[in-house]
């Protein structure tokens, strides 16, 4: 269902996102597009950060006895309950304005902002433990 929301939601999405100025943003199609826009940014975000913690924990997984292996699998796992939860976490917060225009605008606005803080963890761990 919500996976359904969203995509509905991009489907009436204007067309022509690159003439909307997000910094002066009037009208609510507008505002739902830009937060749109931002929470693509921070996915981009955290694909890369997810890509370099894959890295280093393929890397550790590659110096362990084959009984001891796991971490990249373990991480994949993580954020793939990470994704469930993100979606119903901010599908939860969209009901403060369900139905109405702006109800987008909270989703994608809470999807950001969880998106960019998963990304700050993966670029954590990998920071604290890239060097071991």
């Amino acid at each position: 269902m919500f996976r359904a929301f969203l995509v509905f939601t991009c489907l009436t999405l204007p067309a022509a996102a690159q003439d909307i100025d997000c910094a002066n943003a009037v009208t609510q199609q507008d505002m739902n597009q830009c937060a749109y826009e931002d929470w693509e940014a921070a996915d981009a975000e955290l694909n890369a950060a997810y890509k370099r913690a894959m890295t280093l924990l393929a890397g550790w997984d590659a110096d362990l006895p084959e009984t001891e292996k796991g971490a990249a699998t373990a991480l994949k796992e993580a954020q793939r309950a990470w994704i469930t939860f993100r979606d119903k976490a901010c599908e939860v917060e969209g009901y403060a304005m369900r139905g109405g225009s702006a109800e987008p605008l909270v989703v994608y606005g809470c999807m950001r902002q969880l998106t960019e803080d998963r990304a700050g963890q993966l670029n954590a761990l990998v920071d604290a433990y890239g060097n071991f």
